[in-house]
């Protein structure tokens, strides 16, 4: 295909970090969305930056491949890798540079570098997420001149979700659902997926069927789908009777886990760890002791949302899950700092609603709604 620019969108990330990882890199034609090549693939174990740094090599070699005499314009969600890339940052790890000249020996003089909020990378992050859990990523999203392959716009489908048209096509409907009160819930301790993993109380079981009720009449639910741990379950279990469904259980939904935090509470941690709680404020790359940080638990609800993008599209689904999921996927929505998470709160057995559309936008419709 003959271009005079394209779009490079690339993004990696690692299960683990290091762990399993894999790329994702696309060639888009900025004036019909159209993906002009893609590919994702795995690269065995290495860093999320590692894995991003290779994604940007793969988009580089598709243009180069693709569409040769092209000026480029690279877009990714790696702050890293774009601020080195561009110059304005230096690059010290001795597994990165590597990867950093021979990017740079690929992009062509003039070359753009344009970080984006993860929520405009979703199709190179889909693609990483793709080849790792093994689902085979043709070099093109659909045979070239077909419908299928071109991507609207991001401009028309912003105006689609702010009520200025219809969408092109009907968005996945994600209700997701916080579990009913749990005796920790009540007593406000961290419950993550390494603690005792309380049941419902009486009064989170009242709350489960007031959500039932209440879904009853939010239109046709074609599945409900819940984290493991026993107090989301309990409330999925008790939604799907009423809606006459059964409870698919996805393990990405989990809670994040808060690893020796967990059963006390916030002002017993304070007292105990405060060190380690300055510094969990402070970032969410840092794990509490034992656990795992917000970080990684994005990176995990995010492939557990693209997951079902994928095999409902179109449709409507019920999750029923936790604090920590429900408030990263609002935040991506919004395209908000990671501290955001800190400014929400979500109470038990409360309702949000996202609607994500084909080209991986979303928009909001409502939050913390209490049946």
């Amino acid at each position: 295909m003959s271009a005079d620019h394209v779009i490079v969108e690339a993004d990696g990330g690692s299960r683990g970090n290091p762990g399993p990882a894999a790329y994702g890199a696309l060639v888009r034609d900025p004036v019909s969305g159209q993906v002009i090549a893609q590919q994702g693939r795995t690269l065995g174990i290495a860093t999320n930056n590692v894995a991003e740094y290779s994604g940007l090599v793969a988009g580089l070699e598709l243009a180069a491949e693709y569409a040769p005499d092209a000026s480029i314009e690279v877009r990714m969600d790696s702050k890293l890798v774009i601020e080195q890339m561009a110059g304005r940052w230096k690059i010290k790890h001795p597994d990165l540079q590597p990867l950093a000249i021979k990017a740079q020996g690929l992009a062509p003089f003039g070359t753009e570098w344009t970080w984006v909020p993860r929520a405009k990378n979703a199709a190179a992050d889909a693609l990483a997420n793709n080849a790792l859990d093994g689902v085979p990523i043709p070099l093109r999203p659909a045979p070239a001149g077909a419908a299928a392959s071109a991507v609207p716009a991001a401009s028309d489908q912003q105006k689609a979700m702010r009520g200025w048209g219809a969408p092109s096509e009907p968005p996945t409907r994600l209700i997701f659902l916080r579990h009913g009160e749990t005796p920790h819930t009540a007593e406000k301790r961290f419950s993550g997926s390494g603690g005792d993993d309380p049941s419902l109380s009486e009064n989170g079981r009242d709350q489960a069927t007031a959500a039932a009720a209440y879904l009853l009449n939010a239109g046709a639910i074609d599945a409900v789908v819940s984290s493991p741990m026993r107090r989301a379950r309990e409330t999925a279990s008790v939604v799907a009777e009423r809606l006459g469904l059964s409870v698919v259980v996805d393990d990405g939904w989990v809670e994040c886990s808060f690893g020796d935090w967990d059963g006390h509470t916030f002002a017993e941690v304070q007292k105990k760890w405060p060190d380690a709680l300055n510094a969990w404020l402070e970032s969410t790359s840092v794990a509490p002791p034992g656990g795992e940080s917000f970080d990684s638990c994005a990176r995990r609800a995010r492939s557990a949302r693209d997951g079902l993008l994928s095999r409902y599209p179109g449709k409507t689904v019920v999750v029923v899950t936790h604090v920590t999921p429900i408030k990263l996927m609002v935040r991506s929505v919004l395209q908000a700092p990671m501290s955001a998470m800190f400014r929400m709160e979500l109470r038990p057995a409360t309702l949000t609603e996202v609607n994500w559309y084909a080209d991986g936008l979303a928009s909001l419709r409502s939050f913390n709604v209490q049946p």
